[in-house]
């Protein structure tokens, strides 16, 4: 069959990459791809409009449409291409609905007793800040609408969190996205990402993982899409995997159906484990990146069969999924800066020399050509993944490839996994 793949980021040179060593795959598009996407897969031009893919999908006969980013999933394209009866996985524009607006997701909790933070929405500034006076106590801002990871702010003091509602709601620093801002209690404990496949119906838990969102050493520094990931996250134990099942994941997709909003694909959710349990500190409707870069490597059964039973309402059928023993490690090497303003254009050198070490895999994530260079072009501009029998391991293993790969200004953080490697 024919595939074709959505998007241009590490996530999606993963899920090519994975979808690349299925038999019934005869060939991969990506739409608009990147250097390393294109190594493996044919880059198409990303139109305007999603009725000009779907036009091209249709024309080429393609089996499947695997939509990776959360933008094009929360304005409709799977809507677009169910229209056509084409087949296209992610869940439709009024199911992404659940990671698009996060006022939503709260109150779909709240609905359904779903354990989160408390939290409150506001439009008006004046408002937020004199809530936040009230509490007198720590507190995330968040936009409530889709940022690429970046729109939310730690307001760990009442200046600070002032701060960042005048960034998002008066500044527009968001647009759109901030027209209105979420204020919820700060979480204290390990954060988790906790990762299912469903069709809306049954739901198939993906191994665990565990995402690096602050942009320094020490979870310090800004809020990012990910400085890197790693698989599996002991933090989320047997009996804590049950409870996330049972009392969140379940909870969610049953929830979602129950008001007509029925939620095809992947179920991401990000979890603070506290004194007090597992809590969610938000949804995604996709993989995350870069958590795809260490669960997708670890999948040993095929990724195609699993995407269709997604789609044909048939997952359960699919329960006895296989997975690789080995433990995965991402590093996101990124440009100096990131996620503040950087430069781009800088030539990337090594990228052989990594992908030559054993068990290193480098996905591009912010990457372009120029000539016969390989340059840089985004905030993330590569993950570099690698498998090896032990955590410990595969985390050394990636900073081996880190080292083998030179761009002027590279930033990752030096400590990733250092919360799963002190519990050793």
């Amino acid at each position: 069959m024919k595939i074709l793949v959505v998007g241009q980021g590490g996530r999606e040179h993963a899920l090519v990459w994975k979808l690349a060593q299925s038999p019934l795959v005869e060939k991969i598009y990506c739409a608009p791809g990147n250097p390393g996407i294109s190594q493996i897969a044919a880059s198409i031009p990303m139109p305007e409009r999603f009725a000009d893919l779907a036009n091209w999908a249709e024309s080429e006969s393609i089996a499947l449409t695997v939509v990776g980013p959360e933008v094009p999933l929360a304005e409709g394209i799977v809507d677009v291409f169910r229209e056509r009866g084409l087949k296209a996985f992610g869940p439709d524009k009024r199911a992404a609905h659940l990671e698009a607006s996060k006022d939503f997701a709260k109150q779909l909790m709240m609905k359904n007793d779903i354990p989160t933070a408390a939290h409150r929405t506001f439009t008006d500034a004046e408002e937020a800040m004199a809530y936040i006076e009230d509490q007198n106590t720590p507190v995330f801002v968040k936009a409530n609408g889709l940022a690429a990871g970046k729109g939310v702010i730690p307001g760990r003091t009442f200046k600070e969190a002032v701060q960042a509602v005048t960034t998002i709601l008066i500044d527009k620093a968001f647009g759109d996205a901030g027209d209105s801002v979420v204020i919820e209690e700060e979480l204290i404990g390990e954060e988790a990402s906790f990762t299912v496949l469903t069709d809306g119906t049954y739901c198939l838990p993906f191994v665990s993982s565990q995402d690096h969102k602050m942009s320094h050493d020490g979870d310090t520094g800004k809020n990012t899409g990910g400085m890197g990931a790693y698989s599996p996250a002991p933090v989320i134990t047997p009996e804590l995997h049950d409870y996330v099942m049972e009392r969140i994941v379940y909870p969610t997709v049953n929830g979602m159906a129950d008001i007509d909003r029925l939620f095809k694909g992947v179920l991401y959710v990000g979890l603070m484990i506290t004194d007090a349990g597992p809590k969610v500190v938000e949804f995604n409707c996709r993989f995350g990146d870069p958590e795809a870069q260490v669960l997708l490597p670890r999948l040993k059964s095929d990724l195609v069969p699993l995407l269709i039973a997604c789609i044909d309402g048939t997952l359960k059928q699919h329960a006895d999924v296989q997975w690789h023993n080995e433990a995965a490690a991402c590093i996101a090497m990124a440009s100096g800066g990131y996620p503040d303003p950087y430069q781009t254009g800088e030539v990337i050198t090594g990228l052989e020399d990594a992908n030559a070490i054993e068990g290193v895999t480098v996905f591009h994530a912010g990457t372009e050509q120029d000539g016969e260079d390989i340059v840089t072009a985004g905030g993330r501009v590569l993950g570099v993944t690698a498998v090896a029998g032990g955590l410990h391991d595969a985390i050394q293993r990636a900073y081996q490839g880190v080292s083998a790969i030179q761009f002027a200004d590279a930033h990752y953080r030096k400590d990733i996994g250092y919360r799963a490697l002190g519990r050793n």
